[in-house]
């Protein structure tokens, strides 16, 4: 019952945060609701921590931030007084408290004498890993909770090369916040004394106009955006978050005339009132953007997340509906257009090279191979993706060209180290610029490409298990996989079962290697056919995520191959 302890703690504090008294007292009386906040902390994942915003340990509230950037200063402070002087890069999306949780790490950072950078507003995801490296900061702390439902917020943290915080620093990171027992009684300094002793600048246009500089960076074509600036017609919704500001300016700097922003959902708005999620992989997002879209007679719809790191988009049908593709799909279509322009324009390099996630597509793999360009798979999480970067820049054994993940993640150049919405907003435009010069959209573009490399498709199970059982409930169902390993899906023989935790692939035969990545809490099986199959619980959310690929000559035949795939799982879950 030591939740309860902690319940009364709070609960008895006297200087709690106004907003939260009233929250505890609602919980009087419901030991559910006491035990869902106060059980277990909020725990970092692949990506920091992200929570329902409320009062208790295991929710997004001003002592939770203040807990999770004591142990960040901590960490600073282990690396020397030089490093720590570098300071911490901070910014913050649309969501509720987003404004006042990037103060209070700004304060608790100040208590330290860590100088902070915050923006004066809200700004995207990949502006922040831009101004950790623009700003040579040690770390950096991003406010938000992406593509989550209103109640949500989040703290991401960045490294010193503007990637989400890799392993090693993370888990000693995990290890200074347990170490802090009681998050009420941080000790935080006001914002007068910040800039009294010179521990807060405010950012604003002058990191604006230098990533914007670089974004310029990102167009292949000029020539073909001037010719085609006026035809092709998109459509812009940044559904009430970041993506506005920069996303509009950096279209506009790239050449493009054609396009709108929908109304409606132009402005920052933390109930995100006209979705019912603002997430760029559903359907209902592009609700408004259609209307509009169907208006114009627009050739692409593209959405952007509330922190502008995610894009999805929904291409024009040749019967004027519009369908909202994957984000593999857009991958695809992103690899095909750079490698074709690069190797037209005699700049593609014999090393080149395009980073994935194990759990994405294999339709760009070989579509990056009929370049000469190679493929490398990396973890889930675009950390690995800016490590392998790194590592590239290093040894010069590769020269990137491309990074993503099937979970609307993309980055073109790697002057920042995360998805960026705003460059593959520039970068998509760009290639629908390049099939409408042909006479075709995106959409037929994509018929193309599968009428060359074979018929591609991917589908995401996510099953929700919240709460202290939901946890336990994935444990198990991971074990239980690792135990009884599955012989076939949907009568498809495994001929090779991957072990990310183990990092071992073992073969049919029993033959078994290693795999050189670091440890992770997967299961991955290449079938007969040459389909796989996935299973990673979410490091962010209550979910445990099942990821289809499939593969055939026609769209029929795959599509009945990713449904028989996901009868077969969910009869296995549900075991």
């Amino acid at each position: 019952m030591a939740y309860m302890e902690t319940y009364k703690q709070w609960k008895n504090y006297a200087a709690l945060d106004e907003k939260l008294v009233e929250e505890l007292k609602s919980m009087k009386g419901s030991d559910d609701l006491i035990k869902d906040a106060f059980f277990s902390p909020l725990e970092f994942g692949t990506a920091g921590m992200r929570g329902v915003i409320g009062a208790g340990i295991n929710r997004m509230n001003v002592y939770t931030v203040r807990q999770a950037t004591e142990g960040l200063a901590r960490l600073m402070e282990s690396k020397g007084e030089e490093e720590k002087k570098r300071g911490v890069a901070i910014a913050y999306d649309s969501r509720r408290f987003s404004p006042e949780f990037a103060m209070e790490a700004a304060r608790t950072l100040g208590k330290h004498g860590i100088p902070s950078y915050v923006f004066e507003s809200l700004r995207p995801t990949p502006e922040l890993s831009f101004a950790v490296r623009h700003l040579n900061t040690l770390t950096g702390i991003m406010i938000t909770a992406s593509h989550n439902p209103p109640e949500y917020n989040g703290y991401k943290v960045y490294g010193e090369d503007g990637g989400q915080m890799p392993p090693a620093d993370a888990e000693a990171l995990t290890d200074f916040i347990r170490e802090i027992e009681d998050p009420l009684n941080i000790e935080v300094v006001s914002e007068e004394a910040l800039k009294e002793n010179n521990l807060l600048t405010i950012l604003g246009e002058e990191i604006d106009q230098a990533y914007l500089n670089e974004v310029k960076t990102v167009s292949v074509n000029p020539e073909l955006i001037a010719e085609m600036s006026k035809e092709m017609k998109l459509v812009f919704t940044p559904l009430h978050g970041t993506g506005k500001m920069l996303g509009e300016r950096a279209l506009k700097n790239a050449g493009f005339e054609s396009f709108t922003i929908v109304p409606e959902q132009a402005e920052p708005d933390t109930e995100f009132s006209t979705v019912e999620s603002p997430n760029p992989e559903e359907p209902g997002a592009f609700e408004y953007a259609e209307k509009l879209g169907k208006k114009l007679g627009a050739d692409v719809l593209v959405a952007t997340d509330p922190d502008a790191d995610r894009l999805g988009a929904a291409v024009r049908r040749n019967d004027g509906e519009y369908e909202v593709i994957t984000g593999n799909q857009i991958a695809s279509l992103m690899v095909d257009y750079l490698l074709l322009a690069k190797k037209d324009a005699n700049e593609l390099p014999e090393n080149a090279v395009v980073l994935k996630s194990i759990v994405s597509s294999e339709f760009p793999t070989v579509i990056a191979e009929s370049y000469g360009a190679k493929m490398v798979d990396v973890l889930t999480g675009f950390k690995f993706i800016a490590e392998k970067i790194k590592q590239y820049e290093e040894d010069g054994s590769y020269e990137f060209q491309f990074g993503f993940e099937e979970s609307y993640g993309y980055l073109v150049k790697p002057f920042v180290r995360d998805k960026d919405a705003i460059q593959a907003l520039v970068l998509l435009a760009e290639v629908a610029a390049y099939y409408k010069k042909k006479g075709q959209t995106l959409y037929d573009g994509l018929q193309d490409l599968y009428e060359k490399h074979g018929y591609y498709q991917e589908k995401t199970i996510s099953v929700t298990m919240s709460g202290l059982s939901g946890a336990e409930k994935i444990k198990a169902l991971m074990a239980r996989f690792r135990e009884e390993p599955p012989k076939s899906f949907a009568d498809i023989k495994v001929v090779e079962t991957q072990d990310f935790n183990t990092s071992l692939k073992t073969k049919i035969d029993g033959s078994s290697e290693p795999i050189d990545m670091p440890s992770s809490n997967v299961l991955k099986y290449f079938l007969e056919d040459e389909s796989w199959i996935a299973i990673r619980p979410s490091g962010t959310e209550p979910k445990i995520k099942f990821y289809i690929g499939a593969k055939a000559d026609s769209e029929s035949a795959v599509s009945a191959k990713v449904a028989a795939f996901e009868k077969d799982i969910k009869n296995l879950t549900q075991d």
